[in-house]
């Protein structure tokens, strides 16, 4: 009976003391949701302004209207002129969804130089007769489209240009100058680019440019010891240059 008695009391002790045991546990701590992900959309909405530089090259082709006030046909051949062009651009995006439109203005720089010896036409005999081109500086004015990947952007463009040159004749054997004149003249532009950002308001791209000029009849000025002549020129020009602009829009848009 006793026995009896005691394993009925033991049982009790526990009984009492496991509910004790379980309050003394510490309380499982509150862990907070995460938040959603939160995917950061490069935006190219807002103005922006940067510089550029490269590399240019036009197309010459020269030929006779006139030979000291008289009439004269005749043709001087074509040449390249190529070198550096260096300037800057401002401009102004908005984005909708991922299509990108936008206004530019680019003013560059260049000294695109080239010559070749006149043929057929000639001063005393085959040979001595130099046609000389440079393009000083030209001028973009264009709209945009574009489509973009995030902060990658992929456009093309089109618009109005506007190039300055010099043009000039001179005898071959001793490089005298014959006659010059300068050329102020407006054409078409069409251009493909590729830009990426890689800061919140920093891009940086490259773009290719096609000018499209018409013939142009000047009237060239005599140099002391040479003649006057009016002379027929076509040109077109194509630039590849290295862009960087700083945008002043917002730097991203959140998405979830």
């Amino acid at each position: 009976m006793k026995k009896l008695l005691a394993a009925a009391a033991g049982a009790l002790a526990l009984g009492l003391a496991a509910p004790a045991s379980a309050a003394d546990l510490a309380a499982r701590p509150y862990v907070k949701a995460p938040p959603p992900m939160v995917a950061a959309i490069y935006d190219w909405s807002g103005f922006y302004i940067g510089g550029n530089g490269g590399y240019g090259t036009t197309r010459n082709c020269w030929g006779f209207a006139s030979f000291a006030g008289v009439p004269f046909t005749d043709g001087e051949g074509c040449h390249n002129s190529d070198g550096a062009v260096a300037g800057g651009q401002i401009g102004y995006r908005w984005q909708s969804a991922s299509w990108v439109f936008g206004l530019e203005a680019q003013g560059d720089w260049a000294d695109l130089t080239g010559s070749r010896v006149s043929s057929p036409a000639f001063v005393f005999a085959p040979g001595d007769l130099t046609i000389n081109s440079r393009l000083r500086a030209f001028g973009l004015f264009t709209g945009q489209i574009g489509y973009a990947w995030n902060n990658t952007l992929l456009y093309v463009k089109g618009g109005a240009a506007v190039v300055d040159d010099r043009y000039s004749h001179t005898f071959t054997p001793t490089n005298t100058l014959i006659n010059s004149t300068t050329d102020t003249r407006w054409g078409a532009t069409v251009g493909v680019g590729l830009e990426y950002g890689f800061a919140p308001n920093w891009s940086v791209g490259v773009e290719y440019d096609h000018i499209f000029l018409d013939h142009r009849t000047l009237s060239f000025t005599a140099a002391p010891l040479g003649v006057a002549t009016t002379n027929s020129i076509s040109q077109d020009v194509d630039t590849v240059t290295a862009r960087i602009n700083y945008r002043f829009g917002g730097p991203s848009i959140a998405r979830y």
